[in-house]
This record gives C-alpha cells, sequence and structure tokens, in this order.
C-alpha cells in the first residue's frame, strides 16, 4: 500500500507540537517545550569532574544540573588524544582521562529521571543528506538504502569529497538516495565549515560551555523528518512558516513547495483529531479493530505489552483467532512504539501459538511495520514462553513522561489501600496510642469521607468493642483533604 504522508506542526509561545499523520492514521507526535528543550544534539565544552575505573566511566560538568554520564565505550581516541589501533583492547578509563581535563562532548541521551544526559565524544553533526564525523575517517551508508549500485555510488562521491575537505568521515542519510554528486559535494563543504568555525569558538569558552545547539524542533522536523512519501508539511504560524519556507530553501529546494501556512481559526491539532488521538495514547489500554486489546504499563525498568482476544472470537478455531489477534497486535504495536516514543527494554506478550510458521509470520509483521520507525530497534526470537524481547533506541523521554508527572497519591503504584485496610490500620493505631498516653479523655480519629463512612457503617460495631476494650471514647472527623490512605489518631 502506497504511503500518504503528512506533517503537522502546531506553535504556541509555549511549546512546538509535530504530528506526523500516515494514511490519515497519527503515527508520531514531537514536544519540544520552550521551558525544557531536548538536548539530544548539542555540543558542550566539559571539564570531567571525576573518573570511576570501577564503572569504566566519568561524569562530566557540562553546565548543567546533573553532570553528564560519559562511559569509556563512548570515548573517541581521536578526541581524548591517545591512539588505539582496532586489534588491541581499549584502554581503561583513567588512561584516557583525567579529573580536571576538559573535552568536547555530544549529549546522545536526555537526562531521563534522576539520571544525567549520556555523552559521547564521537562528535558528529547532521545535515539533509549528511551526518559529518570529524573524528572519524570512515564513510557509513543507512542501511535503509538497499540498493547496491547506489551504496557504491554514495560512497564513491562521497570518498573524493572529503578528500578535497582534507578531514573527516560520514554517514550518508537516506534522504541521500538519488542524490546529485553536487549537492552532497555542497553538504559536506557545508559540515566541514560549520565544524572548522565549532572549533575555533570553543576555545574561547569556558569549561561547561554549550559549544553547539541543534535546531528547533520545527525546522529539525524538516531536516530529519521529511521523505519523499511526505506529501504536505501544515504549519499553522505565519513567522515559522517563513523560517521553514527559508531553511528549506537553502537546503532542500524541492521542498518549499510542500510546505503550507494554516490560517485557518479552528486548531490545526483540532481539525486532524490529533488531540484525541494523543489523549488515546495516554491510556493503558489500546483497542483492536477485532474486539481484542493491548495492555501497556511502561515502568522503571522496562516496558510490557500484554495481548488479549477480548470480545473476538473468530470463525474458525481457537489456534486460528489467536493468530490473527497476534497479526493485528504487531501492526498496532509497532505505531503504538513510535506514538508514545517507548524507549529500553520492550517485552511483548503474544498470546501462545502452536504453530511455528504463525510465529514467524507474527514476527515477521512486526518487523515490517517496525521498519519504518526512525529509531532503531532490535527483536529477539519467541521464547517458549510465547514472549518477544526487543530493545528501541531511546534518546528522549516518551509522551507520558513528557505530558504526565507520577501521581502523588499513589506514587506510580496504580492502585491505594482500600477502606477495609484502612480501617484496620486505624483500630491498630487506636490501640497503640491508647497504650502511649495514661490519662486519655477522648480519641479523635480523622479520616478520608470514604473511611470515616466505612467506620460508622460495616465497622461500627468493631469500632464499638474496641472503644469498650480500651475505656476511651472515640470522636470520628472528615477530612476533605485527606486522601483514602491518610488519617491521624490524636489524644484529645
Amino acid at each position: 500500500m502506497t504511503i500518504s504522508e503528512e506533517i503537522l506542526v502546531n506553535i504556541t509561545p509555549q511549546e512546538t507540537r509535530v504530528a506526523v499523520v500516515e494514511n490519515g492514521a497519527l503515527q508520531e507526535v514531537s514536544i519540544e517545550r520552550q521551558g525544557s528543550r531536548g538536548i539530544v544534539g548539542n555540543i558542550y565544552k566539559g571539564k570531567v569532574n571525576r573518573v570511576l575505573p570501577g564503572m569504566e566511566a566519568a561524569f562530566v560538568d557540562i553546565g548543567l544540573e546533573k553532570a553528564g554520564f560519559l562511559h569509556v565505550s563512548d570515548i573517541d581516541n581521536n578526541s581524548a588524544g591517545t591512539e588505539n589501533p582496532e586489534d588491541k583492547p581499549r584502554p581503561a578509563i583513567n588512561e584516557l582521562l583525567h579529573e580536571g581535563q576538559t573535552l568536547l562532548v555530544q549529549v546522545v541521551k536526555d537526562p531521563l529521571g534522576s539520571k544525567g544526559a549520556r555523552l559521547t565524544t564521537s562528535i558528529s553533526v547532521p545535515s539533509r543528506y549528511l551526518v559529518y564525523t570529524p573524528n572519524s575517517s570512515q564513510i557509513g551508508v543507512s542501511v535503509k538504502i538497499e540498493d547496491e549500485d547506489e551504496r557504491q555510488r554514495l560512497r564513491g562521491l562521497l570518498g573524493e569529497g572529503l578528500i578535497e575537505n582534507r578531514h573527516g568521515g560520514c554517514i550518508v542519510r537516506t534522504a541521500a538516495e538519488g542524490v546529485e554528486e553536487e549537492e552532497l559535494h555542497r553538504d559536506i563543504s557545508f559540515l566541514a565549515t560549520l565544524w572548522d568555525s565549532l572549533l575555533e569558538n570553543a576555545q574561547d569558552l569556558k569549561p561547561g560551555s554549550l559549544v553547539h545547539e541543534d535546531l528547533p524542533l520545527s525546522i529539525r522536523t524538516l531536516r530529519d523528518m521529511v521523505g519523499r512519501e511526505t506529501s504536505l508539511v501544515k504549519v499553522d504560524s505565519r513567522e515559522t512558516y517563513q523560517k521553514m519556507i527559508e531553511f528549506s530553501q537553502r537546503y532542500i529546494p524541492d521542498l518549499p513547495a510542500r510546505i503550507e501556512h494554516y490560517p485557518g481559526e479552528r486548531p490545526l491539532f483540532d481539525v486532524h483529531n490529533i488531540d484525541d488521538e494523543i489523549q488515546r495514547a495516554l491510556a493503558r489500554q489500546v483497542g483492536l479493530k477485532s474486539g481484542g486489546y493491548l495492555i501497556i504499563d511502561q515502568t522503571e525498568a522496562m516496558t510490557t505489552i500484554d495481548i488479549n482476544t477480548g470480545a473476538f472470537v473468530g470463525h474458525r478455531n481457537l489456534e486460528e483467532t489467536i493468530f490473527k489477534t497476534n497479526m493485528e497486535a504487531s501492526q498496532a504495536i509497532a505505531r503504538q512504539l513510535r506514538l508514545r516514543n517507548l524507549g529500553g527494554i520492550i517485552i511483548i506478550d503474544y498470546i501462545d501459538m502452536e504453530q511455528d510458521e504463525h510465529k514467524r509470520q507474527v514476527l515477521k509483521t512486526l518487523e515490517k511495520y517496525l521498519a519504518k520507525d526512525h529509531a532503531k530497534t532490535q527483536i529477539c526470537e519467541v521464547s517458549p514462553l510465547g514472549l518477544v524481547e526487543m530493545t528501541r533506541k531511546r534518546t528522549r523521554e516518551s509522551l507520558e513522561h513528557v505530558l504526565c508527572e507520577t501521581c502523588l497519591i499513589c506514587h506510580g503504584r496504580g492502585s491505594h489501600k482500600t477502606t477495609e485496610t484502612v480501617c484496620y490500620e486505624i483500630f491498630r493505631e487506636i490501640l497503640s496510642t491508647a497504650r502511649l498516653y495514661d490519662e486519655v479523655q477522648q480519641l479523635l480519629v480523622m479520616a478520608n469521607q470514604d473511611v470515616i463512612d466505612r467506620l460508622l457503617d460495616e465497622e461500627a460495631a468493631s469500632l464499638a468493642e474496641l472503644e469498650t476494650f480500651i475505656n476511651i471514647p472515640v470522636k470520628l472527623q472528615v477530612e476533605n483533604h485527606f486522601t483514602q490512605e491518610t488519617y491521624d489518631v490524636v489524644p484529645v
């Protein structure tokens, strides 16, 4: 099926939102807020704070609240001032870095939760068609360019271009497929000049300073997300529209005709029902057209996805019903991973299938729909328990982490104690308080309305017995601002 893609850009003073819509269905959402812009791709002049030989890592001050984390595997030998042939073991971290050392680092992962940014010294600077790697001499080609003749053509062209520019290597992006030699050479020349300028600026900056900031989301979208399938880029801000036109005229000459300003009074995302889709993407349950559903749980360690047949009973037999549900779920899972921007370890609990051919087809379908994902994924075979382990590269926070925060009442548990449990805790607290004080005229129990109602109804007999046992009257008082788990027992 031919993919028709539209990119919608919603601009407000507080945030920029970008939605990728394929064949009428929302596939991807990116949000950048002015107060908390992502820093992936930014280059800093860092200062090594601590070197940890036991972790083979170092903490680097880049001027943010939390120091960045630099693992030995992310240290480029050229940037560290050492040479290490490939056939020799990698030097230890304390041979490459020392406390107080300054070096250029690039952010590869935004700070997530309590963790600082993940850093690398293997710096890369992207353009429309290429990613320039100044500390490397290698020429790579995106795996999504499958035609071998085209791969060889691009390698040959860039080999010549890099010699002219004296140093560095590059990675050819998917957008470069079929692009003429002149455009590629213009790209690499621009990137090499930009890199020389960055090095010159970095010399005058203090450690902990920003050397180079990546483009804002609206412009980055044109550089990284617009492809041949993109029929239209629609933006609802005239100022941003002008900036996008200027950028594309300079770097992507064929794109301005596909950029359109939306002047309508009705919000752009409202016209395309994007906000409703975003709301659904925050839900735990995702319905399938057949009547089955997914349950998606995002935790600190991993994301788990459970598949259920639900109301789908099939037409032939149980195995066929399970197979069809799993096939439909594979397509839905690929979309949800992109839409929610879920990363790290992902465990998919498919419904158990008996036939190996069915397992193979389900995995093949998952791989097919994940092929359109910009993030790198890796999938393992179906385990004997019917589980599929996979990873998806995580660079930015998930949609849920951007839009939501942990519940202050349940602290992320997703449940709270029943009123019955809280009543029994109160009874134990009454006993403990009565024994602690010798002369108490009365005990005051302050609790949530639902808890007080239960004490006056289902637990009234138990409370009366307890009053008789401790020989102290108990008064109940509703505190509307208390949560169901909050209570207090006070002697009066």
